[in-house]
């Protein structure tokens, strides 16, 4: 039995669009890698060696001001795509939140392969306008957005994005709780407030009933249409 066989995201990854045979061929120049915590599998500016989907975990693409600061530019989850291919450096770095794992490619050998099967170059093509959407609403969030705007659309997100491998129905319970890979630092980070910040609205979130804090990290979705209204 391949990887491919048993791979929990394989109907949700770009993979999705190859027959038996096709799978087959791409098991064979790839391999499967944990990540701890951390750890990196991508850096900015580096020669692009490698592609990869994304099986458990979450993963930062981040990338470095002049002044040496860290700004986390997006988050990838089970079934994403990472990598550059057919691309010559990596534009940004990428290093795991979570313990992770993750399929591996040589960028030379996925490239030759996706330019012998079109359906993979298209359900690539299909996962970079996605992306390229999801940049354009994350653009309105950072330049428009209230705090609390921020926040409660960052949560809602994270929820719907954070569904267990192989849970393919998201029922409301699925979408209710949840742990946060980020730390509270981080998560001002991605959203371009100040931790203080962050924590206060947090707090005024929990107070108004709208989400529950068991935890540093676990957020629980008490009122999802609340949640909602607040994110604008």
């Amino acid at each position: 039995m391949s990887a491919c066989d048993t791979c929990v995201v394989r109907n949700r990854a770009i993979c999705a669009a190859l027959d038996t045979e096709e799978l087959k061929a791409l098991n064979a120049i790839g391999r499967r890698r944990m990540l701890e915590p951390g750890e990196s599998l991508m850096w900015e500016g580096e020669d692009s060696v490698l592609v990869a989907n994304v099986i458990d975990g979450v993963l930062k693409l981040s990338t470095g001001t002049e002044d040496g600061r860290e700004q986390i530019v997006g988050v990838v989850y089970p079934s994403d795509f990472i990598g550059r291919p057919f691309g010559s450096t990596s534009g940004h770095g990428v290093t795991a939140l979570t313990e992770a794992k993750v399929c591996v490619f040589s960028r030379r050998d996925f490239d030759a392969f996706a330019r012998e099967h079109p359906a993979l170059e298209h359900k690539l093509l299909q996962r970079t306008l996605a992306e390229l959407d999801r940049t354009r609403r994350w653009m309105l969030l950072l330049g428009r957005k209230s705090a609390g705007e921020k926040l409660a659309s960052f949560l809602l997100e994270m929820s719907e994005r954070l569904v267990q491998p192989g849970c393919e129905v998201q029922s409301e319970k699925t979408l209710r709780r949840f742990a946060l890979p980020f730390s509270r630092q981080q998560v001002a980070d991605v959203l371009g407030l100040t931790i203080e910040t962050v924590s206060r609205q947090f707090t005024r979130l929990k107070a108004d009933g709208l989400i529950d804090l068991p935890s540093r990290r676990e957020v629980v979705i008490l009122d999802r249409e609340g949640l909602m209204a607040e994110a604008g």
